[in-house]
């Protein structure tokens, strides 16, 4: 090597060492101010005691970060400092975090802070008891209660709470509850970006306003323009209208939701459904539309009635409902329907009007002109156009007119081509208290056909008459006694002396074919329908450990420092020793707080006791879909109960079932299994309770193992329970399919 290469090499390696010095001490805690300075190695062995003069306080930084506090214990070889009294820390111009007390390593950049701790940033702002940030990973988290308040979007609070600065987004867990002026929100599991005010809703949720509840178990929400929308066993509540869907948009600034498949709208004063496939709902205007398959439906005197069309209109106040049904509309009742172009009906006067059908082809001059119609028992009856009159306060029909060219067929019961036929400009028919048609009353130009016959149904002749009208009584549907006023002509003639061309009258047309006689033939001429398909949300993704193994790892250089504990298992059940949280769903048992001692000698553990007469049970599902799972939980009582890993939903799969008998010592029980990701969540049961059965509970704990882990693990249980077999029926075994 010549000289000039030596040179260049010594010259490299001085930059390089300069480099990682310079490196190493950007990384070393810097004490800027202190207005007192003391050791005291009796109780701080290894560090300095900094405290704040008149002037100042003590000013620490770090990496771009600044830490000011009244007193400081900082212990240089750990790169460790511990801050009490107005505790400030401040990165940059974007976070700015106070509180009583923080713990922060210079070598994993990792504080924790507690006592009043408020932490902002220029959109949001964190309030806790502790609250721990990781700056290299820029994300701070709580979990045991906190709060966040957005100007705009409203105060957010929940048990668990954990946000990624950079995304600027929010994760809250359990017991979410978000209020601002116009709206509160409920959820399990709520995502939250606060720079645009949107929130994605997991697990029951509810949007409460002035004016409406909205639930959802899937959902979106700008909390800024107060527009979203909710999926999955969707629910909105107005004053007097729920609607349901498998899809649900609302604007609250509108008032106006529109629905998509599987439409449900209930007019919860005025006793009536609303059903279809597409609908939009203006609240302000009391205006509901709805088509694809709609069908509106209104119950009358224990009988429901069943209006089918195109598309449905219900307008108007609670006290005056007005249903409007568009093209091809028919009704349906037990006794009575009919068919018509479109339907009205007025709840408060009780009047539904079938008006009249359009030409077939407007282009065919032959077309003919298919008037509404109307079927009650054996009768039918069409014309121009037809009210139906209802009586508000028996809701009973009790009458209906038909307005010009009424036309009233009937079949005869015996002959196979016979028709009993009235005909004339208008027509006014009374019911019975069994909604039959009871009297007919057709008049001007009234023209009648009759199959007259005698007690023994013997046919007597055929009647064909002309009059200014008539009166027709019916029984069950069959005419049983007529009066003609101002008769022109009438003759009585033998069948066999009767033409086949006088046997109808003029307009005579026979739709049979076309009567409703079901609610399913509403939609036999309806097209096929396609249902869209809903994509909307992803199902939830939990969020993954904050304490996972790599901070971990990052936070073995100071683990003898910290004060706090480092969680050393991350537990996917909530409220672990709260057994009574409406979290653990609790069937024939009851939770009672009491002072026993739990396992670890210093809190109380929670007593159970069965109340039922067969199996009682407790459990809690989880997000979790997939993976190795271990659940253990401390047990001591009497009685012989199990504990066991079930599949959250479908056939209730049970994956490992671990049976107790129950001894007076603290006993730590646990069961591993593994779950394929078959889209159903995870949940843990303690089941089998009997009602003399009592117990206590401490500590119960869901881990995700990794595979070499569970392996470990679970030969070492197999091995405890191998041991133990002798002195406790303890037996493992699968689960049968029922709980």
């Amino acid at each position: 090597m010549n000289k000039l290469q030596t040179l260049i090499s010594i010259l490299l390696i001085a930059f390089v060492s300069t480099v990682n010095l310079n490196a190493q001490s950007k990384k070393k805690i810097q004490i800027e101010y202190a207005g007192k300075l003391t050791i005291d190695e009796d109780n701080y062995p290894g560090a300095k005691i900094l405290t704040r003069d008149d002037a100042e306080q003590v000013h620490i930084e770090h990496g771009g970060s600044n830490l000011w506090c009244d007193k400081a214990i900082h212990y240089s070889k750990e790169n460790f400092i511990e801050a009490y009294g107005n505790v400030i820390l401040k990165q940059g111009d974007t976070i700015n975090m106070t509180s009583d007390y923080i713990e922060y390593s210079g070598i994993t950049e990792f504080a924790f802070a507690s006592g009043n701790v408020v932490l902002k940033d220029p959109n949001s702002t964190i309030s806790s008891d502790t609250l721990y940030f990781d700056r290299a990973k820029e994300q701070a988290f709580y979990k045991s209660g906190g709060t966040v308040v957005k100007d705009s979007s409203g105060t957010i609070t929940s048990r668990i709470g954990r946000y990624y600065m950079n995304q600027k987004k929010y994760q809250f867990v359990e017991d979410v509850v978000l209020v601002n002026e116009e709206s509160t929100i409920n959820s399990d599991y709520f995502d939250f970006y606060s720079d645009t005010g949107y929130a994605y809703l997991f697990g029951p949720s509810t949007i409460t306003t002035e004016t409406s509840k909205t639930y959802c178990e899937k959902g979106f929400y700008d909390t800024e323009n107060k527009v979203g929308y909710a999926l999955k066993k969707a629910r909105i509540d107005y004053d007097n209208r729920i609607i349901e869907g498998d899809s649900l948009y609302f604007d609250n600034n509108t008032s106006f939701a529109s629905a998509t498949n599987n439409i449900k709208v209930t007019d919860t004063i005025n006793n009536s459904i609303v059903k279809g496939h597409y609908a939009e709902v203006f609240k302000d205007k009391d205006s509901l539309y709805i088509t694809k398959r709609a069908l509106a439906i209104t119950v009358q005197e224990q009988d429901s009635v069943y209006i089918h069309a195109d598309k449905i209109m219900v307008t108007g106040k609670p006290e005056n409902r007005i249903i409007r049904a568009f093209y091809n509309a028919k009704i349906f009742k037990s006794d009575l329907s009919g068919k018509s172009d479109s339907i009205h009906s007025d709840q408060k006067t009780g009047v539904t009007k079938l008006l009249n059908i359009p030409s077939l082809d407007s282009n065919d001059k032959f077309s003919v002109k298919r008037r509404p119609i109307l079927w009650n028992i054996e009768s039918q009856m069409t014309g121009d156009t037809i009210h139906l009159l209802s009586n508000n306060e028996t809701e009973k029909i009790d009458s209906l007119l038909v307005f010009e060219n009424a036309f009233v067929i009937s079949k005869d019961t015996i002959s196979d081509n016979g028709y009993n036929q009235i005909s004339g400009k208008s027509l006014v028919g009374l019911f019975n208290d069994e909604n039959q048609l009871r009297q007919v009353d057709v008049t001007k130009n009234a023209q009648s056909i009759f199959y007259a016959r005698n007690d023994k149904q013997e046919l007597i002749g055929i009647d064909k008459s002309k009059s200014g009208s008539i009166s027709i009584l019916f029984e069950n549907g069959d005419i049983d006694e007529y009066t003609r006023f101002n008769q022109v002509d009438g003759n009585l003639y033998p069948e066999s002396k009767f033409p086949e061309k006088e046997r109808i009258l003029k307009g005579f047309d026979w739709r049979e074919d076309e009567r409703p006689r079901s609610v399913d033939d509403l939609f036999k001429d309806d097209p096929p329908l396609k249902l869209p398909v809903i994509e909307g949300l992803k199902d939830y993704v939990p969020q993954d450990q904050f304490f996972d193994l790599d901070l971990k790892e990052r936070l073995k250089a100071s683990k003898k420092i910290y004060k706090f504990k480092i969680p050393d298992k991350n537990n996917l059940l909530l409220y672990a020793n709260e057994f009574d949280k409406s979290k653990w769903y609790k069937h024939d048992v009851k939770v009672i707080s009491n002072k026993e001692k739990a396992p670890n000698g210093k809190n109380n553990a929670m007593k159970m006791i069965g109340t039922g007469q067969k199996d009682g049970h407790i459990l809690q599902s989880v997000g979790a879909t997939e993976g190795i799972f271990k659940f253990s939980i401390w047990l001591k009582g009497t009685g012989t109960i199990r504990i066991r890993f079930q599949e959250a939903g479908n056939d209730f799969t049970s994956y490992e079932t671990l049976n107790i008998d129950l001894s007076d010592d603290w006993e730590q029980y646990q069961i591993i299994s593994e779950k394929e990701n078959d889209g159903n969540k995870l949940r843990c049961v303690i089941s089998n309770i009997q009602t003399e059965d009592s117990f206590y509970l401490w500590e119960a704990e869901l881990t995700k193992l990794k595979q070499l882990e569970s392996q470990a693990q679970s030969k070492k249980l197999k091995d405890k329970l191998i041991s133990k077999h002798n002195q406790k029926k303890i037996t493992l075994d699968k689960a049968p399919k029922n709980n």
